[in-house]
């Protein structure tokens, strides 16, 4: 994978692909994703100071152990037990098993506990109704005064896909909207789309538009 996540798993029992189907789906190979942190959150994180980051939907750990590298203690959470082995295979084998923590959500259902200097919320889309933006308001709520929150998501389909399903793809200033944050207690960093190369699946060249929301919760 290019990126991080690019749907988030969820509960079966209301209707989502839950925590069978995403232990299935990573039990088809050795590796789903790529290991490789995503641009974007490569990008926006570099400059900031490490503290303690949230790592939403973390698939096998790129993302997490990429920050644990840079010096953030990172938890992970994933609704897949499988996902959470291979993210903890990842983080001993880059030396950063001491700075991450893994937990099982099905963010549907349950949120990590704890306040975050950073929040990351990569690609949490998934196949039916998802209370997507209840979970990134959640996601809001847990960054620490001066903390920031990064939401990266799909703004459309991939260029070569024909059939092309009926779904949400908010708009940058539509998940501003959606986190309804607090007037005068928040900053916003960052509100745009972006075109990146993807490969189709055969190989060949192809492109997706995806968009990124980087907002700071102002310190006092």
């Amino acid at each position: 994978m290019a990126h991080a996540h690019d749907h988030a798993p969820h509960s079966p029992e209301t209707g989502f692909a839950g925590e069978e189907f995403w232990d299935s789906r990573y039990r088809e190979s050795d590796r789903i994703w790529s290991g490789d942190a995503n641009a974007v959150l490569a990008r926006e994180a570099a400059a900031l100071a490490p503290g303690r980051a949230l790592d939403l939907g973390c698939g096998e750990g790129g993302d997490a152990v990429w920050l644990a590298r840079q010096g953030w203690h990172v938890t992970g959470t994933d609704i897949s037990g499988v996902a959470l082995e291979r993210a903890a295979a990842h983080a001993a084998d880059a030396g950063v098993a001491d700075r991450t923590a893994w937990e099982r959500h099905d963010l549907a259902e349950s949120f990590p506990a704890g306040e975050y200097e950073l929040v990351s919320a990569c690609f949490l889309h998934t196949f039916g109704e998802f209370p997507r933006e209840r979970v990134l308001r959640r996601a809001a709520a847990a960054v620490a005064p001066g903390g920031i929150l990064l939401v990266v998501g799909h703004a459309g389909w991939p260029s070569w896909q024909e059939d092309r399903p009926e779904v949400d793809f908010p708009t940058p200033d539509e998940v501003v909207a959606q986190l309804e944050l607090e007037a005068g207690a928040w900053e916003v960093l960052l509100a745009e789309e972006h075109v990146r190369a993807q490969n189709q699946p055969d190989g060949r060249p192809g492109t997706r538009t995806d968009n990124a929301v980087k907002v700071r919760r102002r310190a006092s």
